[in-house]
């Protein structure tokens, strides 16, 4: 089963580089693992949503972690460039949503990649304009989401749907839809170009805290089955390089553990340091009165949040952007709850 043509336009290219990287990446070369002692290529956006990785590479925890395998970075800004480069053996492990690591299991016929973390929950709705005082002053606005298909966009969707509205993905219907990217979004919203839009964090608060924007709909509310708490970032391994070398991806969650328990513990620190990391990356910040807001606004976690994950794939099915797909077998989540018994912890769950 695939995704529609209309949500990863690539889709065909990227199935050929996934079928090319089953033979790629096996000789700890970057792509790939021998047995502890070759390199780990991780990936990860310079987003709040993406903290344990940017505090992890920042602080040194995860390179720590990983001993005599060499940690090698790459970031990106959209989940299908993640995938592709996952697939092409660029990058072993990557931080990603929901929605593209569905899309990849999808495309690769379960084939190329595995779930083996949680990392971030929650953080995401719609911030509309002032004058939009409810639900039902919505239908007849324009609002913007991250990316056609993307796990705001179908999260928007799906919340028209239950309301009854008709929306499309050319921007029709009783709602128009407009994906733009982020940056945009903020700008458009500012010019009053848009009347709202669905976005995650940090890009929620600098709605609210630099352009005026109101939270109408938290989507922590539309989660009551999982108490709230819904999937926003999680850790994915392509299945090559976790058979190759499981003792660097167990290595690797062992810093993924000690990262998300030290953000919990230290919260002012680590907004520091994910700035500090944010501004290498970029060049550029976010203030620390809007970060301190995202963290508010989000959980670290180890837990993949199972549940939510095949909620998300069942409305992006019911608003005709995925095509029915199994996900039994996309989480490997054996070497975390290995650590976390080691520890004494709670075990976390996939699905079944």
């Amino acid at each position: 089963m695939s995704m529609r043509t209309s949500v990863l336009p690539t889709a065909a290219a990227v199935l050929a580089l996934g079928l090319v990287a089953t033979g790629c990446g096996s000789e700890g070369d970057g792509g790939g693992g021998d047995g502890g002692s070759g390199t780990l290529t991780l990936g990860y956006f310079p987003n709040i949503t993406h903290v344990p990785a940017l505090v992890g590479v920042e602080n040194g925890t995860l390179a720590e972690a990983l001993g005599d395998t060499a940690l090698e970075t790459q970031t990106f800004n959209a989940g299908p460039d993640a995938i592709n480069a996952l697939f092409a053996g660029e990058v072993d492990a990557t931080f990603i949503g929901p929605n593209p690591a569905i899309n990849g299991w999808a495309q690769s016929d379960g084939t190329a990649l595995h779930i083996i973390a949680g990392s971030t929950s929650r953080g995401a709705g719609l911030v509309v304009r002032p004058g939009i005082d409810s639900v039902e002053d919505l239908p007849g606005t324009t609002l913007s989401t991250p990316q056609l298909g993307n796990t705001q966009d179908v999260a928007l969707r799906w919340f028209a749907q239950e309301q009854g509205w008709d929306v499309d993905t050319e921007g029709g219907g009783e709602l128009s839809v407009l994906p733009q990217d982020n940056a945009e979004i903020i700008d458009s919203f500012v010019l009053g170009e848009i009347d709202g839009a669905w976005v995650p964090e940090p890009h929620l608060s600098r709605l609210v805290d630099e352009a005026d924007g109101e939270l109408l709909v938290d989507e922590t509310d539309l989660w009551p089955e999982t108490g709230g708490e819904f999937v926003t970032t999680h850790l994915i391994v392509s299945a090559e390089f976790l058979e190759s070398d499981p003792e660097a991806v167990e290595n690797l969650l062992r810093g993924h553990i000690e990262t998300v328990d030290w953000i919990n513990e230290n919260p002012e620190d680590a907004q520091t340091a994910a700035i500090a990391h944010l501004e290498a990356l970029t060049g550029g910040g976010l203030s620390p009165e809007v970060v301190a807001s995202a963290f508010e606004n989000v959980t670290f976690t180890v837990d993949p949040i199972a549940p939510s994950l095949q909620g998300g794939a069942e409305h992006a099915e019911a608003v005709g952007l995925l095509d029915p797909v199994e996900l039994d077998g996309i989480y490997a989540l054996d070497p975390l709850n290995g650590l976390l018994a080691e520890a004494g912890r709670d075990e976390v769950a996939g699905l079944g």
